[in-house]
């Protein structure tokens, strides 16, 4: 593999780095929110945390195409 080859990779996998981090940001923040308003439980955490992260991911998803 050519020395540009190996950076582009590397940048690549930099980038996806990064994207992951920015989707649990956002969605840590939006689960926040709902738990200061009362709309998340203990109980209800895990499954909530799951949806939205799903629902984040996927409109990552989509703008970046």
């Amino acid at each position: 593999m050519s020395d540009s080859q190996h950076k582009n990779k590397d940048q690549g996998r930099d980038q996806k780095s990064r994207e992951a981090e920015l989707i649990l940001k956002v969605t840590k923040e939006i689960v926040i929110k709902f738990v200061e308003m009362g709309r998340v439980t203990p109980t209800s955490f895990e499954e909530v945390f799951e949806l939205v992260y799903r629902t984040v991911t996927s409109a990552q998803s989509r703008h970046s195409r």
